[in-house]
């Protein structure tokens, strides 16, 4: 029995850290408000993980340290890069692996599918942020100090995800409310299952060809939001939604009095064309195979009803969200 710690209780820590106790490993999960799953082998620790000296007492002996934490999307410039280093921090005097939980925001536009070896290229301020963080890791890594790894998702699917899907349209779906999406209806676009990517986090901890490199998620689906929505629809036994465009200049009015809608614009690029991640090497070398859409929709499909399913990323709580 190992020791893993993961920071971060959102739907992708929450899965990873139940995956790792459910194999009989020890884990301690950290949040500020001392959240997650209930399980034997699970120890809800409540404490800042800008708090480096605590955050190094709570990683030493550890196997590996996962980040699955980010602050709340309208601040990820204030408050990313201190996190970030005081994970990193801890994990090099803790003696632990480093296993960070990244996105595909530090490639900038790309013309075809994203494979794990290209270049940072960010055009966006939260992918410049993002593309720092994996800098700064990868350089202690070549220096030695600790070794690093970095899982990269696409937008996320599941119960409790947080992406644009879940929050502009998975949510209307269920409750038969109109559907308005900022992005083109028709681009195919991977979609990432929160589980998928909590198992690649730990395939990727437990292999030794991991370290100082990138993984993708393996996609549980490229469907255009417009199919996503008719199949979630199916699944929930709903009416079939109606879809309309969100032009640009309506989603800038929206975020005049929504600071987190207003970090959206920026990211058109992911959503007004198509939007790929390829993760064809990582399905081999780590051998993880997506899990089938059905499956997926039939848990979001599950949530309907519930008052907390869809909460929105200003709730207080994003700060252990995806995205």
């Amino acid at each position: 029995m190992s020791l893993y710690v993961i920071v971060g209780a959102g739907a992708t820590g929450s899965a990873a850290a139940r995956l790792l106790a459910d194999a009989g490993e020890q884990v301690r999960l950290v949040t500020r408000r001392g959240s997650g799953p209930a399980h034997h082998r699970i120890d809800r620790v409540t404490a800042d993980a800008t708090d480096t000296a605590r955050l190094i007492e709570l990683t030493r002996g550890a196997a590996a340290l996962f980040n699955c934490a980010m602050p709340a999307y309208d601040r990820w410039p204030s408050e990313f890069p201190p996190l970030a280093a005081s994970l990193l921090a801890a994990a090099e005097r803790g003696g632990a692996d480093y296993v960070m939980l990244g996105n595909a925001y530090g490639y900038g536009p790309v013309d075809g599918p994203s494979t794990e070896d290209l270049p940072m290229a960010p055009t966006s301020v939260k992918g410049r942020v993002r593309a720092q963080m994996w800098h700064d890791a990868l350089a202690a890594h070549e220096e030695g100090r600790v070794r690093v790894t970095e899982v990269r998702a696409s937008d996320y699917l599941g119960a409790g995800a947080y992406s644009p899907f879940t929050l502009m349209v998975g949510a209307q779906v269920l409750t038969g409310a109109p559907v308005s999406y900022p992005g083109d209806l028709d681009a195919p676009h991977s979609w990432t299952y929160t589980a998928d990517a909590a198992r690649t986090l730990i395939a990727a901890a437990r292999n030794e060809k991991s370290w100082g490199r990138a993984w993708h998620v393996p996609s549980t689906s490229r469907m255009p939001v417009r199919e996503l929505a008719a199949h979630l629809a199916l699944a929930a036994a709903v009416p079939s939604p109606e879809l309309t465009h969100m032009p640009k200049t309506e989603l800038e009015e929206i975020g005049r009095t929504d600071s987190v809608m207003a970090e959206f614009p920026e990211m058109l690029y992911l959503y007004d064309r198509p939007s790929i991640l390829d993760a064809s090497f990582t399905a081999e070398a780590l051998n993880i195979a997506p899990t089938p859409l059905d499956t997926v929709l039939d848990e979001m499909a599950g949530e309907h009803g519930r008052p907390e399913a869809c909460k929105h990323p200003s709730d207080g709580r994003s700060g252990t969200r995806n995205c």
